[in-house]
């Protein structure tokens, strides 16, 4: 697959940000983020008879980028660095567009053979282009296939969107394109109010052994693999309520990367550290809205020693897991209320995580569910998407859990180290529950 750029260009937003919005503060939990973007792939399929997608649908996705701007106006500016701070001066977003020259079968459908790092061509900027006076807060490729299907690519800077936003930021966009310009989808903006910066540095989790690439896998877990996992975790569940299905996923995945991580060490086990990421909304006293944009990121933190990282089967580690995920949540209530407990609990936990990953005594793996944000539901005006995707990332050793499109089994997309990977794609237990197949 070979993608060109043949358009490049710089949306502005439709009328400028007010004076008292040009500078848009970060709040603690936005300065320590990783300095990367969200990336998302949402692909849409010219219509079974064989018509191209109408070219005023296509040019209406630039019009309705330029109206819904205001409303998300840091997506618009620059970061300053040196005062973390987005200078919300109304630059604008890249936008570019892209002929491929292939089908879109040859990369959705039951043919298909694509690596992750095949589908970062589809993307308008480099996943770490972020932080930098050049680079864009939001920048947008919109792909079109040989076939006349497309793909739109979209990379926003997690200085200032989290998963949350990034589906509320996407799904506002595509209402306005699809319905002419009305969008009923309004950001709230509290998050700097609620946790002022302190001028810490952005998190660091790359461990300090010898640099190595990170490669990116793609699993399939269909519901018929899913149900059997939760029967096999079940029959030693020592709780009424049986698993989740994402609990028993997550459990999964993370024993098999803490044995391709003892593999990788000659059979050697060392302590772990099990983060997954919550997201803090609607969970506070008192509630903060739905629609509140930016960074809402709490995590819950599992800690295990060498020897537990063996002797722990599956039933124990998803019930430990699901555990801390509950404390997790449950600490959630008193971080408005409490900005010592929110320190402690919050961010003191991240820094110390990332601390404990840039030691060779420790292993932190890292588990996002993303599954709830609904993001097949996206539509432009040409359909709902028939795959969205995550492209190669450079996030060691994460597991992302992704929504397939019947909204009936999960896309996991695991992010090693090379060596790790090569480990971890030879464990026995993945082919018995996982398939490179399209659901």
């Amino acid at each position: 697959m070979k993608v060109k750029v043949v358009r490049e260009k710089v949306v502005k937003p439709c009328k400028p940000t007010p004076p008292h919005l040009r500078t848009y503060k970060l709040s603690l939990l936005e300065e320590t983020n990783p300095s990367i973007n969200h990336i998302r792939l949402f692909y849409f399929s010219s219509s079974d008879d064989g018509r191209l997608i109408d070219e005023k649908k296509i040019v209406c996705l630039e019009e309705s980028l330029a109206q819904i701007l205001p409303s998300f106006y840091p997506l618009a500016g620059r970061y300053v660095k040196e005062k973390r701070e987005v200078d919300c001066n109304d630059q604008g977003a890249q936008y570019s567009t892209a002929e491929v020259d292939c089908d879109l079968s040859q990369i959705v459908g039951g043919a298909a053979e694509v690596e992750p790092e095949q589908l970062n061509q589809l993307l308008p900027v480099d996943i770490a282009a972020v932080d930098e006076p050049t680079d864009p807060m939001l920048a947008v490729q919109i792909n079109r296939f040989r076939c006349g299907s497309l793909a739109i690519g979209v990379c926003a800077s997690h200085r200032v969107i989290d998963s949350a936003a990034f589906a509320q930021f996407v799904t506002a966009w595509a209402t306005a394109a699809a319905s002419g310009g009305s969008q009923l989808i309004q950001p709230h903006f509290d998050n700097h109010s609620c946790f002022p910066a302190e001028n810490l540095p952005p998190l660091d989790y790359h461990e300090s052994e010898t640099p190595e690439k990170i490669v990116t896998k793609r699993y399939v877990f269909d519901n018929k693999a899913i149900e059997k996992l939760r029967e096999r975790l079940s029959k030693e569940w020592k709780s009424e309520r049986p698993p989740s299905r994402v609990v028993a996923v997550s459990a999964f995945l993370t024993q098999a990367v803490l044995r391709a991580d003892r593999a990788r060490r000659s059979g050697k086990p060392r302590a772990a550290v099990i983060g997954q990421l919550i997201n803090i909304r609607e969970r506070t006293v008192p509630s903060v809205p739905k629609n509140t944009f930016g960074t809402w990121i709490s995590g819950s933190f599992l800690e295990l020693t060498a020897a537990e990282t063996v002797e722990e089967n599956l039933p124990g580690l998803a019930a430990k897991m699901r555990w801390s995920v509950q404390k997790g949540v449950s600490d959630c209530a008193s971080v408005l209320s409490n900005k010592a407990f929110f320190r402690k609990v919050v961010i003191d936990s991240f820094f110390e995580a990332a601390e404990k990953a840039n030691s060779p005594d420790w292993k932190v793996i890292w588990v996002t569910d993303i599954s709830k944000f609904s993001e097949y539901d996206v539509d432009f005006g040409f359909g709902k998407p028939v795959w969205v995707s995550f492209a190669a990332m450079p996030l060691q050793d994460h597991i992302i859990l992704f929504s397939n499109k019947n909204n009936d089994g999960f896309e996991a997309w695991v992010c090693l180290q090379e060596t790790d990977m090569q480990f971890f794609r030879q464990d026995e237990e993945i082919p018995l529950l996982t398939a490179n197949v399209w659901v």
